[in-house]
Parts: C-alpha cells; sequence; structure tokens
C-alpha cells in the first residue's frame, strides 16, 4: 500500500514524498489507519520495521493548527538515543506542518535548554520516562491536554526498571486518551499494563522476525582462546565493510576492545552507558557520517539507534538473551536489504550457546574459517592492480610525466618508481593485520575412562590468589568437557599442574593459552616437571587451603572426579558445590 493512498493532509504527503517513502511497511500499513482512527493499538514488532513512522505520522496528524502549543501527544522511549531519534524523525515529518513542534526530553542533557524548549511551546513530547518524571514534578511538563500516549519499545523499558515511573506518568494523563504501546516481546507485565491502561486494544502482531534473519547471511568463527581480537582485525581487514557494530556483553570490554582495535589502525569508536551524553552524540554523528567506520556498543546503548547502510555486525561476546541477537544483526538488514552478520566463539560451551540461538531464529549459522593473513595480502594486491589498472586508464596529468621524467633523469629506473609506489598502498593496507596467523582450535576427540593421562601446566598458583575451584571452572568452561575427565590438581606457588586425558591434551592447551583464571592471563603447555615436583603443600598452607580446618586429616588438592565435588559430573562452573568435609 502507497503512503498516497492514506487519508493524510498534503503537508504529510510532501514531507513523506521528499523523504522517498513510498511503500509502507506491514506495521506501518496496519497501523496507521487505526491510529488515525483514535482506536488503542498493541504493536509487536521488531526493531528495524519502521515503527516511528508507524506512529509519529498519526500524532502529527493528530496536532491540530490552534495556536496553543499544549503538550498533546507523549513519547516514552527507553534511551537517550531513540528518544533524539524518534524527535528527529517527527520533525522531518512534520516540515510542512510548520505549527506542530516536537521536543525531545532526556537524561544527560542541560535541564535549562529543555526547559525553555518547552515554555517557547511543545505539541508532542518525546523523552525517556526518567526525565519526564523530573519535568513533571518542576510543572515544567503538564499532561492535562494529552490526548495520545505512545510506549515505544515497551518491553525494554520494563528491562530497564521503568515500570514504576511509566505508571505514574499514566496515572496523570486524562483517562480519556488514546493508549498504543508498541514491544518486540509480550511477557506478564506488558500484558497487565495494557489491561490496566487501554480500552479495548487492538493487536497487531508482525512477524518481522523470520523475515528479517532469513535476509542475513549469519557465520560463525571458532577461535582458540583469547584470540577473538586477533581475529577481529583479521575480519575486518579482510572484508573491509564501510561501516559495521561489533557487540559486548559489558561495557569494560567496550572499552578494551575499541582501544585494540584503535591501536590496530582501525578508525573505531565505543558506545556504552557510562558515556556523557555530548560524547555519545559525537560519536554517532561520526558513525553516520563516515569518520568512524567500526562502532563498538553493548546491547542497551545500541538500542534505539537508527543508522541504515549497516555492511556488517559482528558479535564478539554471544549475546545474553536469544532476542538481542535478532536485534543485533537486525542492524545490517533493514528495509529489506541484505546484510551479513559474524559471530565469534571460543570453547565447546559458545559452540553450544549459538546451536541454541540458532534453533531459536530457525535459521542456519554457517561455520567458516577464519581468512588466512596470506590470502589477505593477496586480496589486497589484487585490488591495488585493478586500482592503479583503472587509474592509468585515465587522464594523466602532464605534471606527472614531467615528474616521472624528472626521477628518470636523476636515475631513478621506471619499475622501481612503480614498485615504491605500489609498496607504499601494500604497506597502509596490511598495517592493520595482527603480527601473526592466527591458529585455528582443534577439534577434541572423545577419550575413553581409563584412558592415558598427562600433566598440564598452568602460569597461575597460590601467588595469585587461585583455588582449584578457579581452575577446574576455567577448564570446563574453555574447553566444554565435564569435570569428570580432569584429575588430579596440584597448585604451586607459581604454577598449577592438572591431569588431563593425553588424548586431550593439545585441545586442553590451545583452548585455554591466552585466556583467563581469576583476572590473571594464563599460559598453559606440557608439564616437564618429571620427580622434581615439590609437595604443593605445607602443614600450615595445607590448613588455610581447608578453610582454617585443623582435622588432621591430609588436605592435599584431591582428585576433581571425587563425585561429591559437583551436583553432577558435567555441572557448569556456577554450578559447582565444595565438597562437605567428612569430619
Amino acid at each position: 500500500m502507497q503512503f498516497n493512498e492514506l487519508n493524510l493532509s498534503q503537508e504529510l504527503i510532501m514531507a513523506v514524498d521528499e523523504l522517498g517513502f513510498q511503500e509502507m511497511t506491514e506495521i506501518q500499513e496496519r497501523s496507521i489507519p487505526l491510529l488515525l482512527e483514535g482506536a488503542d493499538v498493541i504493536g509487536r514488532s521488531n526493531t528495524g520495521t519502521g515503527k516511528t513512522a508507524a506512529f509519529g505520522i498519526p500524532a502529527i496528524e493528530s496536532i491540530e493548527n490552534n495556536g496553543s502549543h499544549n503538550v498533546q501527544v507523549l513519547i516514552l522511549c527507553p534511551t537517550r538515543e531513540l528518544a533524539m531519534q524518534a524527535c528527529e524523525e517527527l520533525k522531518k515529518f512534520a516540515k510542512f506542518k510548520t505549527w506542530v513542534r516536537p521536543v525531545a526530553v532526556y537524561g544527560g542533557a542541560s535541564m535549562d535548554k529543555q526547559i525553555h524548549d518547552l515554555k517557547r511551546g511543545a505539541d508532542i513530547v518525546v523523552g525517556t520516562p526518567g526525565r519526564v518524571m523530573d519535568h513533571m514534578r518542576r510543572r515544567t511538563l503538564k499532561l492535562e491536554n494529552i490526548r495520545t500516549v505512545i510506549l515505544d519499545e515497551a518491553d525494554e523499558m520494563l528491562d530497564m526498571g521503568f515500570r514504576d515511573d511509566i505508571e505514574s506518568i499514566l496515572s496523570e494523563v486524562p483517562s480519556e486518551r488514546q493508549t498504543v504501546l508498541f514491544s518486540a516481546t509480550m511477557p506478564p507485565e506488558i500484558l497487565a499494563i495494557t489491561k490496566k491502561y487501554q480500552n479495548d486494544p487492538v493487536i497487531i502482531k508482525i512477524e518481522a522476525k523470520s523475515k528479517t534473519v532469513d535476509l542475513i547471511e549469519q557465520f560463525y568463527f571458532e577461535v582458540a582462546m583469547g584470540r577473538k581480537t586477533d581475529a577481529l582485525k583479521l575480519l575486518l581487514a579482510a572484508y573491509s565493510p564501510k561501516s559495521s557494530m561489533v557487540f559486548c556483553n559489558t561495557k569494560k570490554m567496550v572499552d578494551e576492545l575499541t582501544e585494540e582495535l584503535l591501536k590496530g589502525g582501525f578508525k573505531a569508536a565505543g558506545l556504552h552507558g557510562d558515556m556523557k551524553q555530548g560524547q555519545r552524540t559525537q560519536v554517532m554523528n561520526s558513525f553516520k557520517g563516515g569518520s568512524i567506520s567500526v562502532l563498538v556498543a553493548t546491547d542497551v546503548a545500541a538500542r534505539g539507534i537508527d543508522v541504515s547502510g549497516i555492511d556488517a555486525v559482528f558479535n564478539y561476546d554471544i549475546p545474553q538473551d536469544n532476542e538481542y541477537y535478532i536485534h543485533r544483526i537486525g542492524r545490517t538488514g533493514r528495509a529489506g536489504l541484505a546484510g551479513v552478520a559474524y559471530t565469534l566463539i571460543s570453547g565447546r560451551r559458545q559452540v553450544a550457546e549459538l546451536r541454541e540461538i540458532s534453533r531459536f531464529t530457525k535459521a542456519e549459522i554457517k561455520e567458516k574459517d577464519l581468512p588466512d593473513k596470506n590470502s589477505i595480502i593477496e586480496n589486497k594486491i589484487n585490488e591495488i592492480v585493478q586500482n592503479v589498472t583503472e587509474l592509468a586508464g585515465n587522464e594523466i596529468s602532464q605534471k606527472a610525466f614531467d615528474t616521472v621524467d624528472k626521477l628518470a633523469e636523476n636515475g631513478t629506473d621506471f619499475r622501481n618508481i612503480a614498485a615504491a609506489l605500489i609498496s607504499e598502498k601494500i604497506n597502509d593496507a596490511v598495517s592493520t593485520l595482527p603480527e601473526f596467523d592466527m591458529p585455528k582450535p582443534l577439534k577434541r576427540s572423545q577419550s575413553k575412562p581409563g584412558a592415558k593421562t598427562v600433566k598440564v601446566e598452568i602460569s597461575i598458583g597460590r601467588n595469585q590468589r587461585t583455588a582449584p575451584n578457579f581452575i577446574l571452572g576455567a577448564l570446563v568452561d574453555a574447553t566444554g568437557m565435564p569435570g569428570r575427565d580432569f584429575g588430579k590438581i596440584d597448585i604451586f606457588d607459581k604454577h598449577t599442574t592438572v591431569e588431563v586425558p593425553e588424548s586431550e591434551s593439545d585441545y586442553v592447551i590451545d583452548s585455554m593459552n591466552s585466556g583467563k583464571i581469576n583476572g590473571h592471563k594464563v599460559e598453559v603447555k606440557l608439564y616437564e616437571g618429571g620427580d622434581k615436583e615439590k609437595r604443593p603443600f605445607n602443614k600450615e598452607q595445607r590448613f588455610r587451603a581447608n578453610g582454617g580446618n585443623n582435622s588432621g586429616k591430609d588436605s592435599r588438592p584431591r582428585r576433581f572426579s571425587d563425585k561429591k565435588t559437583f551436583d553432577r559430573p558435567d555441572a557448569s562452573p556456577d554450578r559447582r558445590r565444595r565438597p562437605k568435609n567428612k569430619h
């Protein structure tokens, strides 16, 4: 259905045409007519389906040109970015309705400026719940003339703890109003709000999830523990996306990864909730403008960002929620365009987590080998050859020929001239590659009960305040092997030894190397101590390691195949129990 088929004012039709909108998305086609009629609506739709236009166009159309400038429409959003983005979109739609004044209010920005904007007159207020409440308390935002309330990304607002604020706001709004709610999911909390505050709402369910995922090619790369950053650098160098988003689960990881990418010569910037609003705005403007090509972000910070044309999405960390995976990869397949998403995983547990995501999305996530460094260089050279060939076919200035002749007169060979210029281009193209090739993680074999064991040595010990449960937890997490596969753990001052099946030793070493235990980076190798190995605990140390239990019993590290150590033999580290003392 076309926008010009709707019963819209001429001013809105002009704005829509200028923005290049013609065909409506499904959520727009089904929502706009109902909202224009004043119906309460529940729209279940994911990010990237055109929700802002779906509620924004009817909101603008509802504002009468009577010069009052009382707030008639209130739109609540979960994040500052989404509030800013929605307000900017509304301003574009209202371009030719000059009497309509949308104003955004959100935390992290000047309260005085927002008060000034509100006093000048605002017909539509777009804001985050916390800042809206602040203005209500100051009486700088009055709600008695509200005719429409819109909750955008309602599920995310509840996840962020805004339920009390939302209910307080809705209780202050006139009961005779239109209430509109958009949400990607429908948890019980959402249903409770709809039941309490909406009047016979029409439910619109858009199955955009599978459509969005189907348009996106999805791949994963299994890399050795501790090598994800190098793998990401290789991928960015190999595929050279003009714009990409990299998702991490923590703010700390965003900061660390951004710093590493900047050191590698990539145009990267981070985005997370601890940043000041001015910084966040600057980062987003730089990313939209193209001066930053890699945006590293957390899920919450990226929620509500509306950036089109992202070439690739990278999941540096596996998302903590399956729904987040949908939101992440949807950034690269918006508005019917194809996209590509890459996920980096280390260890068998993450393989299982990704398999669960694949089942959840009903989409195939294909394994792919990391590009070889030499093949990347070869591709870069081919690109340079193609580029130089095209340049040589274009018109070349006489000054350039004169410069070449001058170099030749000074005894410089033509071949050397070309080679020197091309060499500089090659160096620029490959300078961001890691200094070493990425090792491919070994695939584990299945060890049989009673198989021969060997010891591996881990470069962490009592001096780093480690304990057997830290060691075992890291081994299980990195390898995906059950705890019963590991034998005796002996902790010394500067290192620890662990018995592992001989057939699995290479896999264990490869999975654990350059990983972290209790915050310390570790190196792992085959143990070569032989008979010279010292007893790891003296009497006093055994007393401390045994939790101060002076039972007189020998408290040397036990084999962690003891069934009393875990709820079940293959339990994950977070399910471990401390063994009960027999005495």
